[in-house]
């Protein structure tokens, strides 16, 4: 069963097409991939999946229900949470206090609950701290708990990052160019992590340049060139297709 689709998903820009009609399925429990050349039109795509822009044409079901105009705050409360391709800190925070900010989503509260702090209110933080450094030592950071998340090296805030949207409780989480900026074994590190998140049974669908990162640890891949969607199939499928090797991966691919 897909827990997202889209169907003719169009964004325009006055002449300018980003996507163009593209239609995609992503099963629950997978692990999904997008890939495609700079100016292919992956973040405009995720950014209409997510509710960060609005689709000029087409239709977007999150787990059976049509999204396609839902704003993005009501899109995450449903369980769909993203990151971004530039890391995003909290400044002046420690690295477990920036994923505490994560459950906002998921925690009661107000302005009268923070003035009176009732007993429930100190339970919910106590357990909030202690679920924090779980998803730190989940993403391989429990030494960073209570560092500054600025002053952390940028494969960390990666990670980071990850813990945080982690903390939502995503039932589908969209990672747009995890591995960007990345040396060879923070990206293992990376495709470590996002192996097991799939594991515990959130379903992952990422836009990715590192095409040996995915290949490696994806499902099932869909391929945008100019704003078009080209191929989707499994990582040999992909590796294989004349269109993709012509578009994007190079004549060297074919025989990789």
């Amino acid at each position: 069963m897909a827990l997202l689709s889209a169907r003719s998903l169009t964004k325009r820009f006055e002449g300018l097409v980003a996507n163009n009609e593209i239609d995609l399925d992503v099963p629950e429990g997978s692990l999904f991939a997008v890939i495609g050349p700079n100016g292919a039109g992956k973040t405009t795509f995720f950014n209409m999946l997510s509710g960060f822009l609005h689709p000029t044409a087409g239709t977007i079901a999150f787990d059976g229900k049509d999204v396609t105009d839902v704003t993005q705050d009501k899109i995450a409360a449903m369980g769909l949470i993203r990151t971004f391709q530039l890391v995003q800190m909290f400044q002046g925070m420690s690295a477990a206090e920036n994923v505490e900010v994560g459950f906002h989503l998921k925690t009661r509260g107000g302005v009268g609950a923070a003035l009176v702090r009732p007993p429930w209110l100190r339970r919910q933080e106590e357990e909030l701290r202690a679920k924090a450094r779980e998803l730190l030592a989940f993403v391989g950071l429990r030494a960073q708990a209570d560092m500054n998340a600025e002053l952390l090296p940028y494969g960390q805030q990666r990670l980071l990052e990850v813990a945080r949207a982690m903390a939502a409780q995503p039932r589908l989480l969209l990672l747009d160019e995890p591995a960007a900026g990345l040396n060879a074994h923070e990206t293992d590190a990376l495709a470590e992590v996002i192996q097991h998140i799939n594991q515990r049974g959130v379903t992952v669908l990422l836009i990715e340049h590192d095409v040996g990162l995915v290949t490696r640890i994806a499902h099932r891949i869909a391929v945008l060139d100019f704003g078009c969607k080209i191929a989707e199939g499994t990582p040999d499928e992909i590796k294989q297709h004349p269109d993709v090797i012509a578009a994007y991966l190079g004549a060297e691919a074919a025989n990789a």
